[in-house]
């Protein structure tokens, strides 16, 4: 396709020895308003590639990328929404660590970008409920994607702990108003005794003659 544009591709990762569900690639090619009638991609067990057209924006996209490593294409799912294509790829060696990078070669890929918002580190990745793998993106049998539940991913640790701290602040707060409020009222009588111990002068001192 002559003249096209190379759309941006988002990419995250989670990886697992004994689980093919939980081995898995998250990518997302953003073609904003590309029909799925004008829009052609291509699976192979070691790469992608795009072609789509844009009506609202009069540009052409394309993208292909060679994989570091095999993907199980049958496993895989994809789907076409109106900001892009998002694919959920089952790597196909099962191992408990991440793949290095998403292409083939080292070298600096300048359209390939880490989604932030789905990715995860190797390490904290056993800390995740099954949902963030099985309703990942909404995807279910049918291979659609809806929204995305971001509290279950790993940036979601750090806001809690701060949340924690402020109503533990607040909650102090509160207790102090709370026993201010529960101290009774002196009685008239009450307040008179007070005013009249704080009235008393101290007892004089004692002084002894020398003989």
């Amino acid at each position: 396709m002559q003249n096209a544009q190379t759309p941006e591709v988002l990419w995250a990762q989670r990886s697992n020895s004994s689980d093919p569900a939980k081995n898995v690639l998250y990518i997302t090619l953003s073609v904003p308003d590309v029909p799925p009638s004008s829009a052609k991609l291509d699976i192979s067990p070691t790469s992608i590639s795009f072609s789509g057209h844009s009506d609202t924006k009069k540009v052409d996209y394309h993208v292909e990328l060679e994989l570091y490593a095999e993907i199980d294409v049958e496993n895989s799912k994809s789907h076409h929404t109106p900001r892009g294509v998002e694919l959920v790829l089952r790597k196909k060696e099962m191992k408990a660590e991440y793949w290095p990078r998403l292409p083939k070669e080292s070298k600096k890929v300048h359209f390939l970008k880490t989604d932030f918002d789905k990715w995860v580190d190797e390490d904290d990745q056993e800390a995740l409920a099954d949902d963030d793998y099985g309703n990942f993106g909404g995807m279910g049998d049918d291979g659609g994607l809806g929204g995305i539940d971001f509290s279950k991913l790993g940036a979601a640790g750090g806001m809690g702990e701060s949340s924690g701290m402020e109503g533990m602040s607040a909650g102090a707060d509160d207790e102090d108003e709370d026993d201010s409020e529960d101290m009774p009222d002196l009685e008239e009588d009450d307040k008179a005794a007070v005013t009249a111990d704080s009235s008393t002068p101290d007892s004089k001192p004692v002084i002894e003659e020398v003989s």
